[in-house]
């Protein structure tokens, strides 16, 4: 009788044993949801743009010289001084310019003996040609040496680069560090123009007309607009890229050539998904960007791209992600792929 009692009180322990021990297990499987804060994800219209870097150039470049060597009578301009359109620049010797004027003024007065002649028949048509060539071949000589006697600027611009002084003579080389045989450089820049190497996907997007802006470290607060001026018809098979010159007006001068600065270059308005940057988690030791969508209760990983930034948001690239998914916003950092998720307002 007391063996069957003590049995019984050892069958009851094994059993209430047994069942805290699958109480405590079921406790044990139970995951806790993570709460979050998420955004439903809308499109918004935004400026689709291109950014490339270019270095800036003069819109014209000349290295200035006269057509015949001779001495350099005075250069009435230095390094860094503003040019005008017409202005002259350089005064070269004018002693062969005097002397063909005077040959000019001779042959001048057996021009006009021969026209009047010509006219009561009274000369040879030879002599007559004759007259006529001479003094047509001297007249062109005048004209030439008068233009190479005095060099005018043929734009607005900024000398940069002189290579003679007054007295010495020019010979026809390149001297004083001169790239290229002339006495003076002078630059157009207002506008200045840059070349871009685009993507040949963009071929039939950028036109001619195209509007830009660029963005120069030196001027953080200040963006400059221009526009596409030449789109060059054909693409590079080795690095299937196309080229394009883009012209932005200088007014103030503050760009100068070979200054370094970002084009971006506008296409047009597009819809796109737009999120708050917060949201965008990136992989560590990577450059990998996703986010977490709320499916069904649980956290989805999704790996993006990231587009343009807009202050505080950032437009998201994925084929996985559409309007009206739930962007975990607040709590994206506590949570992994398939994590139970408990909505929070």
């Amino acid at each position: 009788m007391i063996r069957n009692v003590i049995l019984s009180t050892l069958a009851i322990a094994v059993l209430t044993g047994c069942s805290g021990k699958k109480d405590a297990d079921k406790e044990a499987n139970v995951v806790e949801a993570i709460p979050v804060k998420v955004q439903k994800l809308t499109k918004e219209d935004i400026a689709r743009t291109l950014d490339y870097t270019a270095n800036l150039q003069a819109d014209e470049q000349v290295y200035y010289a006269p057509a015949s060597t001779g001495r350099i009578e005075k250069i009435n301009v230095e390094v860094g001084d503003r040019i005008k359109k017409g202005q002259v620049l350089v005064e070269m010797d004018r002693t062969n310019l005097r002397q063909a004027e005077v040959q000019l003024k001779n042959l001048e007065t057996e021009y006009n003996r021969a026209q009047m002649l010509n006219e009561t028949q009274s000369i040879s048509k030879q002599a007559y040609d004759a007259a006529v060539t001479q003094y047509e071949v001297a007249k062109s000589n005048v004209d030439f040496l008068k233009e190479n006697t005095q060099m005018l600027a043929p734009f607005n611009g900024v000398v940069t680069g002189k290579y003679f002084e007054n007295g010495e003579v020019y010979t026809g080389g390149a001297f004083g560090g001169a790239s290229k045989p002339s006495i003076i450089a002078i630059e157009k820049i207002n506008p200045l123009k840059a070349y871009v190497n685009l993507s040949e996907q963009y071929f039939l997007s950028v036109k001619k007309g195209t509007k830009v802006s660029l963005k120069s470290n030196l001027f953080p607060d200040r963006e400059f607009e221009g526009t596409v001026s030449i789109v060059y018809p054909t693409i590079d098979p080795a690095s299937r890229t196309f080229t394009v010159e883009v012209k932005i007006p200088n007014n103030d001068e503050a760009l100068r050539p070979g200054m370094y600065g970002t084009i971006n270059f506008f296409i047009g308005n597009t819809e796109t998904i737009v999120a708050p940057a917060i949201a965008v988690l990136k992989l560590q030791g990577a450059n990998d960007r996703y986010v977490f969508l709320n499916k069904d209760g649980k956290a989805k990983r999704i790996a993006v791209k990231l587009g343009k930034r807009f202050e505080d948001k950032v437009e998201l690239i994925s084929d996985e992600i559409h309007e009206g998914d739930e962007l975990i916003v607040v709590g994206q950092g506590r949570v992994v792929d398939g994590s139970l998720l408990n909505i929070t307002e």
